[in-house]
Order: structure tokens, then sequence, then C-alpha cells
């Protein structure tokens, strides 16, 4: 049903992608800004279209220009990727309603995931653990706030509905501070994402963040692929990330990751997805689920064997699941790092042009990357450059190879954060015994 494939993204996301499609024999189509003219996938795809200037609003985040793309060069599906219009209902809405097919979740179900309060209330009706809370939204009856707030206890953190990327939310210490958190988080929300609607949370005072990754073909057959620590971050952005998660009882692991895929078939849901929870004393809570591929999907691939994107565009035309939950094998241990064009200290974006680059190898590792030496990084985008991915058939053999791998990628040109991991996360004493939280990285840096 599927013989061509536009990719609606751009840089290391646009290339997995592609290389999936070519692997199916599927034609694909890759659309770029003016400033994006000699990203890898353009010149690798079977044709391209540029869909306007730099800035990301007329361009990537161009719903117009991106269906126009579709249609002149007659693509059956448009592959969204992450971040820009992946999690957008509107936009998927808009693909199925002018003929194309999406590769990804249906819109309502993208709608309701978005939603932070309504995916908590689905999930808590599916049997998903969540974290003690408001159970829906706050509204603007401050009396009301602080009864819940004291039924929820201090510290509590503040969200935004509609939030993500680590925006739109506050910590609260006491009732004093209630007020002022909601009215600027009220504030900030309203102005990043056009809703002002918030929930209150309880917040964990060092908890791990655990995703588990599910597959789903929206016709009664659902899989979990094993979950993932992301617990290192900097201002909620995940840093590195590691699969499987240490540390966590194998039949907590096996209960939570069978209520996942409960719920997907519960809400039918169709696509790769990822559940996040935090987990602290042995207990997990849900926090939201992300409806697209991860930027961390190939640790999950390299632990067992499945490609996601491959499944993603199989499932959208139409097939059941190609796997059975017997079918998936977990074997050893998969690291990540996610190379960002930023100085390794200051983490100040660092655009410009690649002099020099030398990927990483060796057993076990993986390089998901759209560098190349002559490319110029430009700075309307993510700084993120690259990933890279290293396996062992156990955690301790994956760390040292990440930490060679880490000693032999070059990029030279531009400031980038392999420094960052190599000489204080994969030296780091209590990472290297899976001993962290989701504080942990911070207070390393900065001292928070």
């Amino acid at each position: 049903m599927i013989k061509k494939v536009l990719i609606a993204n751009r840089g290391e996301i646009a290339l997995r992608i592609l290389r999936a499609c070519k692997e199916m024999g599927i034609a694909t189509v890759a659309v770029y800004s003016k400033a994006d003219a000699d990203l890898m996938h353009v010149r690798l795809a079977d044709e391209a279209v540029c869909i306007g200037p730099a800035s990301a609003t007329d361009s990537y985040l161009s719903i117009p220009a991106i269906l126009s793309a579709a249609e002149v060069t007659r693509a059956d599906a448009i592959h969204p990727g992450y971040g820009f219009l992946a999690e957008n209902a509107d936009f998927a809405e808009c693909v199925e309603g002018s003929g194309f097919i999406f590769v990804g979740p249906r819109p309502e179900t993208i709608r309701v995931m978005g939603n932070k309060v309504a995916a908590i209330d689905a999930m808590r009706k599916a049997g998903i653990p969540t974290v003690p809370g408001s159970n829906g939204p706050i509204g603007d009856d401050i009396d009301k706030a602080k009864k819940l707030a004291a039924e929820i206890g201090f510290p509590l953190i503040v969200k935004a509905a509609a939030g993500g990327g680590g925006r739109g939310m506050r910590v609260v210490e006491s009732m004093e501070e209630l007020a002022h958190g909601i009215a600027m988080t009220r504030s900030e929300a309203k102005s990043a994402f056009g809703d002002d609607t918030l929930y209150m949370e309880k917040f964990l005072q060092k908890p791990r963040h655990i995703e588990i990754q599910v597959l789903a073909d929206g016709q009664g057959n659902a899989v979990h692929l094993g979950d993932r620590d992301c617990s290192l971050q900097r201002r909620h952005q995940k840093v590195v990330e590691e699969a499987p998660a240490p540390g966590i009882p194998p039949e907590l692991r096996e209960q939570v990751a069978q209520r996942c895929v409960d719920a997907c078939l519960e809400i039918g849901y169709r696509g790769a997805g990822t559940f996040e929870f935090l987990y602290e004393d042995g207990a997990f809570y849900f926090i939201e689920m992300n409806t697209r591929v991860q930027v961390e999907h190939p640790i999950t691939e390299m632990i067992t064997g499945v490609d996601i994107v491959k499944e993603q565009l199989s499932i959208a035309a139409g097939n059941p699941l190609s796997i059975r939950q017997d079918d998936v094998a977990f074997e050893g241990h998969a690291f990540e790092v996610r190379i960002n064009a930023e100085h390794p200290e200051r983490f100040t974006p660092s655009p410009g042009l690649i002099t020099r680059f030398h990927a990483p190898g060796g057993n076990g590792v993986r390089v998901d990357s759209h560098l190349y030496s002559g490319y110029r990084v430009p700075p309307f985008y993510d700084s993120l450059i690259g990933k890279i991915i290293t396996w062992g058939s156990t955690r301790d053999i994956a760390f040292k190879r990440m930490q060679n791998a880490l000693d032999e990628v070059l990029i030279e040109g531009i400031d980038s954060n392999v420094a960052l991991h190599r000489d204080k996360i994969f030296q780091d004493k209590n990472f290297a015994k899976g001993e962290v939280d989701i504080h942990y990285l911070e207070k390393k840096l900065f001292g928070e």
C-alpha cells in the first residue's frame, strides 16, 4: 500500500527513516528548508522539495507546505519523525483528510495523549499507576487549589496540561508559594502552548525516569519492547539513555510493561509509542505518553533486534504486527549519548562548519548522525547533531564500549558536548553503578 513516503523532518531522524524506507523498497521524498539543502538525506532521497525559508514556522511546521509537497510528488504516506509536527493531532487529521497515510497513531489518540490531564485520566482508567495529584485540571479558584494541595502534600509540582520539553512546570515547596506558582505557570503555559490548563502532582524527591516502548497495530495486537532509563537529564532534557533500566525487579518490570500493552489494546492504539514513568521506592508512576518514535529508540532496537521504524511503516500500511510478545527476546545492554552542537560547559549553541568528522566504530557501536566533513550546522533548529549507541552482552561491556567510542569520535569546527560525556558522565562512579536519579546530573554540573 505504501510505495512512496514523504519524510516531514530533518537531521538524523530523517536519515534514519530514509534508510528504513530503502530497506523496504519504498521510494522517498525529502522536504527541506532553504537552510537545509545540504542535509545528507536530501542528497540520498529519490525526490527532494524545498518547502520554505529557514524559519521552522514557515517550513517544517507549515502544514500547507508539507501537504503540497506530498501532492506534487504523489506520495502515499507522510512520516513525521519526532519533534515539529509529530504529535500535532491537527496535522495528522489534515494528512488523513487529504488522502495520505499518516505514519503514526490516529489523530484522536494523539489529541488525548497530548493533553497531560486527559492522558493521565485515560491511563488511570486503563489500570496504569499514576502520581498522586489533582486527578484533573485545577481552575481559577485558589481556595480549591489550596485544598487540593493540602491533600496532595508538599512539595508538589504544577504542570501545564499541554506542556512538554521541560516547559510549563514549577515546583512549589509550601502553601505560601502556591498562588504565585500557579499564576506563573499559567502565564508560561498560555504563552508557550496557547493553553493555560494546569494540574498538580506530588513532587517525587529522587525519582528515576523510566519509559516503556510499545508497538500496536490497532487491530487487536500489541507488544512491549522493554524499558529504558532516561534519568540523566539537564533542564528536563534527556542527555544519556540506557536499556534495560538497571535495578528494576523482574516481576515488577514485566507487570508494568504488560499493563502498558493492555492499555494500548484498551485505547485502540496504533503505531509506536512510549509510556513514560517516574520510578521511586519500588513504584512506577505514569507521567505521559509519547505518540511517536523517540530519539532514544536505537537502544531498544539494539537489545531486541526489532526495527521500530520499519514496524511503524508496516503498521501504517495496514499490516498486523509482524511479531508477538513471545518473539521479543531481550539480549544484552545498550547506551545512547546525545551529541549536541553546544559548548560542553556553558551549553551555548555552536552552529558552524564541520571541518573534520570521524565516527567511532568497533563491535557493538552504532552512530545515527547526519554529519559529514564540510557540512554546515545551521543556527535555526535543535542542537542535536547525532547519537552514539553502544551495545554489550553486559552493562559493563556496553559502558566500556561507550568510553572507547567517545575517545574515538572527532568533531572539529564547532563545539560539541562530547567532552561532557567523555570526561564527566562516563567517568562518574555513581552512574557506572547505575545509581542516579533525574536530579543527579543537574547537581553534578551546577550544584543545584
